[in-house]
């Protein structure tokens, strides 16, 4: 531990002590907690390393008077230092274990009452409970009971954590063959009676968690529905974890009960019953032996109970664990699942079969309620597309069939289809007009677009879409769905033949009429489907270049977006530059010249970009002029890209916002990539997961000398790069520091290679100004030690790149600034701060006490 916060623990230990109320900052005690468990697993012993705290919590176990949130916080430190053996017996030595947990005095002190100290007991006891000795204490103190009555504690933040704690003592503790009770490598010398010890108090715990299963988990009233719940998780928790012989044990012991439960058919307890069920199912042990013929037989009740919506989300839960090897259920799961779309549409999904008929009648009268029509509808069209990928034995019937009735079912709900099927009239009523199917409904077709035999129903995809593209009632949340399912099916069309003259005429005319729609989430969704059509290109076998191309005609969506640009919403703004940038990636590919419409786009977007109050637009017009670069052969191909660079990068690496600024040092990399990939010691910048690894291996051949490094970097100075990088290095946003910093080092190790000054001499020649009148100049002349001269200051570039201390920058970038407000230092110090502003408030009433809560 760091002597200064040695110095301060005790005083922080006796602020807490006297505590008599809440702590100003009540996450203080977390922090802590959170400080003392990485010493912990370090390795290292708080008993050892902070003697103070011993006499902490003695003192504070005997003080009823103090805080039940630091009372909570001394047992679950008390636990955190009893979770070694060395630290447990040291601990039992001085009788602070009996101290702490024992109940009986925190019920006769009416302290028990609070759900703090409650939960502080459970975690302290769970943190401690990581050896056999631990184990033997909590059994041998009959704490088992206790904790069992916690399951169904009126705080729902204890009854979990102790349902937590159930689960963690069977499976930590649970048998392992050649291996201790602990889960770790029996040591030769361990005192056989020691291990007997724990064996027998794993069996005791084990019996009396399973007794207390075998008695609660089916509920004696209404009112116990919360407990059989609570024991349901604990159950799906312990199987889907436990190996073999608790497996078995457990399915022994909850066998009756499950049975119980899954024939009183009880509504709330349908979804927790299939977890348990298929958690058995999915259990290591069960798969490696012959199926348990009980669980077989649950599992085929739960997918037979009366009531058709528990059916179906009984039936929902087993397709969804993907149990497809048990072919019989998942077939009846199927059936069960298309149901009401077979009744809703009239589709004949399900054939003739008699079992499908025999639950119509009942699932009919459910479906007549219009809240449990649209749910359970809105189940089977979530399922559907999992559904038609099945293999075709379990299929009652074509898997394009499903697309059809799902295109049914959207004619219904937009009141399009005037007839309903027989008898089906009033359920039928239930879904028209129901924006909650309808987005349903869209998301299974966009869904569908890949299963088999989709693509025959390609017309018919397409005319139900315009249908809900064309309404003028449809909401924009349906209209943004039915842009999304149109983009989708046009993705995997294997030709654009389906695209008539009328269908392209009424696209046109719709895509115009949407883009000035009051609403501006509907303009937004417009403009963003212009983008993706665009970005989307059309198969080889049609003559157009895109889909955009083949719906829209090539002078529909450019003069569209253009016009959006000026759109009083920035969301529409920014998807309007986005969209233009998918609409012109086809040209810049083939590196035609822009004509007078992209002159003018260019000349607006550098407008956005110096004028726009917003950042969405102003990020999508920097990440324009990036992709332009990308998608370009060469520089040479786009000189007006070249031209708008440095204005582009100047004022970007400016903006107020750090995005703007994160995606200028983006183009900055591609200019730097393009211009010293060749170059030896040139490393491309990566964008790993951890911050360290600031490059990746080379992608190309290096040059062997640094000819041309010279003309390179000078290019780079004059296209504003390194300017860009110097003003993101002293940044105030961390992530924009960073990448500079990254991109700094890469150009570093390309021009300014260690090694003879000869070598280099060249190079040392290019210079590049730093602004005067404040700003980053100003902050990297400070750094560098140069003398601002009139209007400025010109350096050396490799003389900066030497004397900026990237390498040292970049330790302090990657480790944020926790490692200096939020340090273990700054914590203690924190609490005594706010230990002596309270007592000055205390003394002047009034006074408003401030904590640093970082």
């Amino acid at each position: 531990m760091d002597a200064d916060c040695a110095s301060l623990l005790p005083g922080v230990c006796a602020v807490l002590a006297a505590s008599g109320r809440s702590l100003p900052d009540d996450t203080s005690l977390e922090k802590l907690l959170d400080w003392f468990t990485g010493l912990t697993e370090a390795g290292g012993s708080l008993l050892e390393a902070c003697p103070c705290l011993l006499e902490f919590i003695s003192t504070v176990v005997l003080n009823t008077a103090v805080d039940p949130g630091v009372l909570s916080f001394a047992l679950r430190l008390t636990g955190l230092m009893a979770a070694t053996e060395d630290g447990y017996e040291k601990l039992q030595e001085r009788s602070v274990l009996d101290q702490v947990f024992q109940l009986q005095r925190w019920r006769e002190a009416g302290l028990w009452e609070d759900p703090c100290l409650r939960i502080g007991w459970i975690l302290g006891l769970r943190s401690m409970l990581q050896h056999p000795k631990a184990l033997c204490f909590f059994v041998q103190s009959d704490f088992i009971d206790p904790l069992l009555q916690l399951q169904t504690d009126a705080s729902l933040f204890v009854a979990s954590a102790a349902n937590q704690m159930l689960a963690h003592i069977l499976l930590f503790f649970q048998p392992v063959p050649s291996l201790g009770c602990n889960g770790v490598d029996k040591k030769e010398e361990d005192d056989d009676d020691g291990t007997k010890r724990a064996s027998a108090a794993y069996a005791a715990a084990l019996a009396a968690i399973s007794a207390y299963l075998k008695e609660s988990l089916v509920p004696k009233k209404y009112t116990a529905l919360r407990q059989s719940l609570q024991i349901l998780k604990l159950l799906a928790l312990l199987l889907a974890a436990a190996g073999p012989p608790l497996c078995d044990g457990l399915l022994q012991t909850a066998g009756d009960p499950l049975e119980d439960l899954v024939a009183a058919g009880c509504s709330q307890l349908t979804l927790p019953l299939m977890d348990v069920l298929l958690a058995a199912c999915s259990s290591s042990g069960f798969n490696q032996r012959v199926p348990d013929q009980r669980v077989g037989r649950l599992l085929s009740s739960m997918l037979d109970v009366n009531e058709p919506a528990d059916l179906l989300h009984a039936a929902a839960a087993f397709l969804r664990r993907g149990h497809h090897s048990d072919v019989v259920n998942t077939t009846r799961a199927v059936r069960i699942l298309l149901l009401p779309l077979h009744i809703v549409t009239g589709q004949t999904l399900l054939g003739t079969n008699a079992t499908a008929d025999g639950r119509r009648s009942s699932a009919v009268e459910q479906l007549k309620c219009k809240t449990s029509c649209i749910s359970m509808t809105c189940v089977t069209l979530t399922n559907a597309p999992r559904i038609a990928l099945l293999p075709p034995g379990v299929l009652p019937c074509a898997p394009d069939l499903i697309v059809t009735a799902v295109l049914s079912l959207l004619r219904i709900c937009s009141g399009v289809s005037s007839s309903s099927p027989p008898g089906c009239g009033e359920v039928c009523r239930n879904v028209i007009g129901s924006g909650k199917v309808q987005k349903c409904a869209l998301e299974a077709l966009t869904a569908l677009d890949g299963s088999p035999g989709a693509t025959e129903k390609t017309s018919e995809v397409f005319t139900v879409l315009m249908q809900y593209l064309e309404n003028p009632d449809s909401d924009p949340t349906v209209l943004h769905k039915s842009y999304q399912a149109f983009v989708k099916w046009t993705g995997v069309c294997t030709d654009l033949s389906f695209v008539t003259d009328q269908l392209r005429l009424d696209l046109v005319e719709l895509v115009r009429r949407r883009a000035c729609d009051m609403r501006w989430e509907v303009r937004d969704s417009t403009v963003e489907f212009l983008g993706q059509l665009a970005g989307l290109h059309a198969s080889a076998a049609t003559t157009e270049g895109t889909a955009s191309d083949a719906l829209l005609g090539a002078r529909c969506t450019t003069p569209l977006l253009k016009e959006a640009l000026q759109d009083a919403e920035s969301y529409v703004r920014a998807s309007a530059v986005s969209a233009l940038a998918k609409s012109l990636t086809h040209g810049w590919q083939q590196g035609a010249a822009p004509d007078e419409d992209e002159k003018e786009i260019v000349s607006r977007l550098l407008e956005i970009l110096s004028q726009d109050t917003e950042g969405f637009p102003r990020r999508a017009v920097v990440q324009y002029f990036a992709s332009w670069f990308s998608s370009s052969p060469s520089p040479s191909s786009a000189p007006l890209l070249m031209r708008c660079a440095r204005s582009v990068l100047s004022q970007g690496s400016a903006d107020l916002d750090w995005e703007v600024k994160v995606h200028t040092l983006e183009l900055a990399q591609l200019l730097l990539d393009e211009a010293f990939s060749g170059h030896r010691g040139y490393r491309k910048v990566s964008d790993a997961p951890h911050p360290r690894a600031a490059v990746s291996e080379q992608t190309r051949a290096p040059r062997a000398s640094p000819e041309g490094a010279e003309s390179d970097l000078a290019a780079a100075v004059e296209l504003g790069v390194v300017a860009a990088l110097l003003s993101g290095l002293v940044d105030c946003d961390r992530p924009v520091g960073l990448r500079a910093c990254r991109l700094l080092m890469a150009l570093r190790d390309a021009v300014c290679p260690p090694g003879p000054p000869d070598a280099t001499a060249a190079v040392a020649t290019v210079s590049c100004e730093l602004p005067g009148g404040g700003g980053w100049g100003e902050e990297i002349r400070k750094t560098l030690g140069v003398e601002s001269g009139e209007g400025g200051a010109r350096v050396s570039v490799c003389e900066a790149l030497r004397l900026l201390g990237l390498d040292e920058r970049l330790d302090v970038l990657t480790r944020s600034s926790d490692h200096v407000h939020n340090s273990p230092l700054s914590l203690l110090q924190d609490i005594l701060t706010a230990s002596a502003a309270h007592t000055r408030a205390d003394t002047q009433p009034g006074e408003e006490v401030i904590v640093d809560c970082y």
